[in-house]
């Protein structure tokens, strides 16, 4: 498929019924836009360390490459892939309720395009439209808990979009060394404005989840517990 002259923010796959998802816009949109440029000059304000491997990995350009985050690092997702992936385009998928409606223009405002869907709306055609992205070169991001839990669960789905594009999985490691934790469901991290983050990565060559999908997935949320070390169940 064939790159958009003008490529929009954010994808709604063609099969994809638009009026099954919720939109923010108008004055609502406008009104996030302070809080748009706090959230960026907050995550600017962290202070990033990364291993040599780890910086290697994430700014590795050779080919596509499928994030897998918990769904309570997102608050800085846009934050790394901008200064280790050097700019190049990222796709969030977000939930095609209205929860998700915010959350894709938070992401818009950050820098990251969003296809609306999940396993509980609209799945299939959103997984279908992130495997066309990853054809056309575009790296995407999948957070396989959510989007509601139950928190750190490794859904087998989220396997789904790597394995049909022949994607690498690139686990994302986040370790806050001071941070807030949120009442929701994931326990929503927001690392204190000027401290300390320690950055980690992953890369899973696509034959590696190649094999039975309960399998991969289990050995896959093992390993992305081992790089997020939060207390967790």
């Amino acid at each position: 498929m064939a790159e958009p002259t003008n490529p929009q923010p954010n994808a709604t796959p063609a099969h994809q019924p638009a009026s099954q998802i919720h939109r923010i816009a108008g004055w609502r949109r406008v009104i996030l836009w302070p809080f748009a440029v706090l959230v960026r000059l907050w995550n600017r304000s962290l202070r990033f360390e990364i291993d040599p491997e780890s910086l290697a990995i994430y700014s590795r350009m050779d080919r596509p490459i499928a994030f897998i985050l918990w769904h309570n690092r997102l608050f800085i997702a846009a934050e790394i892939i901008r200064r280790y992936r050097n700019g190049r385009s990222a796709y969030a998928l977000v939930s095609a309720s209205k929860d998700g409606a915010w959350l894709e223009v938070f992401f818009s405002m950050a820098g990251l395009r969003c296809v609306r869907g999940s396993s509980s709306r609209l799945g299939r055609e959103a997984a279908s439209a992130l495997i066309d992205l990853v054809k056309e070169g575009k790296d995407i991001g999948i957070t396989p808990d959510g989007p509601r839990g139950p928190c750190y669960d490794f859904k087998p789905g989220a396997l789904v979009v790597a394995r049909r594009s022949h994607a690498n999985v690139l686990l994302m490691g986040m370790e806050f060394h001071s941070a807030w934790h949120l009442t929701s469901w994931d326990r929503f991290t927001l690392p204190l404005p000027f401290s300390r983050v320690t950055i980690k990565a992953q890369l899973i060559q696509a034959e590696e989840i190649s094999g039975d999908r309960d399998e991969a997935a289990a050995a896959l949320r093992q390993r992305l517990l081992a790089i997020n070390p939060d207390p967790h169940p």
